[in-house]
């Protein structure tokens, strides 16, 4: 059997990563072994690691990285912790290869201990552009460190090779967290509420809002700007709390003393895919900047307004309006995104980031993938253009 490990890092990989593992599990060719890191391990943050064995999961291995502050400086210093932990973790299992997802620093960390070490990786969802957020770089960085490559569309599919990635490595599958439609069975809207304490007769208001890495300096602003919209509605607002990111505190204590001071807000850790899923099916509007916003809620029809850069670059179904981080901005978009025209076009939405099979097309293409020389001994692939020396024309 193909060992394959995979690193997860809290709660905005693990519901993208789960029908992916269940298909790894389910094939006999691959023997899957899982090492949890980052947020999952943070009490802050949830302690989502339990929610990891309540999936059924085993963890195989923890690497403990994250330092107290969310300052750019404790995020530096955490990538070194990790790669460090992640070297020892790597020289005890010796996989095969190892699976890593996204954009996040631990990944980043994950993979260049890896890279030294001659260990191949595979990679989901790069080729992406965020352009509001230092997650750029670490995508892009763990694309030239990964060998196999799975990309959520033909835009960042040619993105890859453009990186000079040989298009053979690179292969088209949708995004993961589409396929939990399939996976995961919805709680009644009924339930969801009475959890919630939320008036199941209304359809509440998502929140999820994150740190904008590259404009750090205006955070504290932004979430001012986005507490002083959500103040003037009466209908009930369901807030998730910010990614482990530098300025997540001082998102989080503004988000704390709204809730504190309005009965319509609740303010939530950690949902987990089941309940967060649920909660996009009985929402009226999404608001924040979450990619979740840009890939996961048209499925469900849901109305978004993706407010400021944080995920500029990605491309976006019909669902989505795009504001700045404005207050008149948020609330025409809130209101038109509440419309009965607006709602209709979520309704009928093409969601562009594929039709669920993601999953059994990553653990397919680990399974049978030759783990030769070809594979490991990766050469740069010149576009035409810049092969021909047009390129610095």
């Amino acid at each position: 059997m193909r060992s394959v490990t995979a690193v997860t890092v809290g709660r905005s990989d693990w519901g993208i990563y789960r029908p992916v593992l269940t298909r790894i599990l389910q094939d006999p060719r691959l023997n899957l072994s899982l090492v949890v890191s980052g947020a999952h391990l943070c009490r802050r943050d949830g302690r989502t690691i339990d929610e990891i064995r309540s999936d059924g999961f085993s963890v195989t291995e923890t690497v403990d990285m994250l330092l107290g502050s969310d300052h750019p400086v404790g995020t530096a210093k955490s990538i070194g912790l990790g790669t460090i932990g992640f070297a020892d973790t790597w020289e005890r299992l010796n996989p095969d290869i190892i699976l890593l997802l996204g954009d996040r620093f631990e990944m980043l960390a994950a993979a260049l201990a890896a890279v030294p070490m001659g260990i191949p990786i595979a990679h989901i969802h790069g080729g992406e552009v965020t352009h509001g957020a230092i997650d750029d770089a670490f995508r892009h960085s763990i694309t030239k460190y990964s060998h196999l490559h799975f990309a959520s569309t033909h835009e960042h599919a040619n993105r890859i090779i453009q990186l000079g990635e040989e298009p053979w490595r690179v292969t088209i599958s949708g995004a993961p967290a589409i396929d939990n439609l399939k996976l995961i069975r919805l709680i009644s809207r009924e339930k969801l509420a009475a959890e919630l304490d939320i008036d199941p007769c209304q359809n509440p208001l998502i929140v999820t809002y994150h740190p904008v890495t590259l404009q750090q300096q205006d955070t504290l602003h932004q979430v001012e700007i986005l507490v002083s919209v959500l103040s003037e509605l009466t209908l009930p607002i369901v807030i998730t709390r910010p990614n482990a990111d530098p300025g997540q505190s001082v998102i989080s204590e503004q988000l704390e003393r709204f809730e504190q001071e309005h009965a319509n807000v609740r303010l939530i850790s950690n949902f987990g895919t089941q309940k967060y899923f649920s909660l996009m099916r009985d929402a009226c509007v999404m608001v924040g900047n979450s990619s979740s916003g840009i890939i996961e809620a048209a499925m469900f029809g849901l109305p978004v307004v993706n407010i400021g850069p944080r995920q500029s670059g990605r491309p976006r179904s019909e669902n989505v309006i795009d504001v700045d981080c404005v207050r008149q901005e948020i609330l025409d978009g809130i209101a038109k995104a509440r419309s009965p025209d607006f709602k209709l076009r979520s309704e009928r939405a093409q969601n562009i980031y594929g039709s669920g099979n993601a999953g059994e097309i990553i653990a397919a293409r680990l399974a049978s993938v030759e783990m030769d020389d070809a594979l490991k001994l990766k050469r740069f692939h010149d576009l035409p253009a810049a092969a021909s020396g047009n390129a610095a024309a």
